[in-house]
């Protein structure tokens, strides 16, 4: 942002110094096509509860890396270890995001996303690819089949929360 642009500020909760105040980001609220306002770094609660995080991962410790991110930034997590049992999950109750691995036995990554986007109803998680595959090929099909973002494994915080800002999911 230039210097001659004008900023807009919010004002900070009282507990919060005005130094650690986020930017505005302007998103649309895709059923009325209106600006909807959204703070960087924070995830509106939603009017019944935390916004709902799904981490698809076959590692354990990638899941327990990514949960500490997400949960950092307001989000309820819930975990799977491939797509199968993601895909049941989702027509349970759809996150609002989704962490996705490429590479699972039962279901890949890809499988799962193609099988989301293709039976899901009005409510369309955010979904991140979190794989080692850094190929421009594999982060093109990603992208293609319905991801919103990617990431490279090893991911760090700063990494991850940048690519959750760049979707409006942080």
């Amino acid at each position: 942002m230039g210097q001659d642009a004008p900023q807009q500020r919010m004002v900070p909760p009282q507990d919060e110094p005005a130094a650690s105040r986020p930017e505005p980001v302007q998103t649309e609220d895709v059923r009325t096509h209106q600006p909807e306002p959204q703070v960087q770094g924070r995830r509106p609660a939603a009017a019944n509860g935390p916004p709902q995080c799904l981490l698809v991962d076959d590692s354990r410790m990638i899941r327990k890396v990514a949960r500490r991110i997400i949960e950092s930034v307001g989000y309820q997590v819930n975990e799977a270890e491939n797509g199968e049992e993601a895909l049941a999950k989702c027509k349970i109750a759809m996150p609002d995001l989704i962490l996705l691995d490429w590479d699972m036995p039962v279901m890949t990554g890809i499988e799962f996303l193609a099988a989301l986007r293709a039976t899901q109803g009005a409510k369309r998680p955010k979904v991140v690819f979190c794989t080692t595959k850094s190929g421009a090929f594999d982060i093109h099909k990603g992208i293609d089949v319905g991801a919103d973002e990617y990431v490279t494994k090893p991911f760090n915080e700063a990494s991850l929360l940048d690519k959750l800002i760049k979707i409006g999911a942080a």
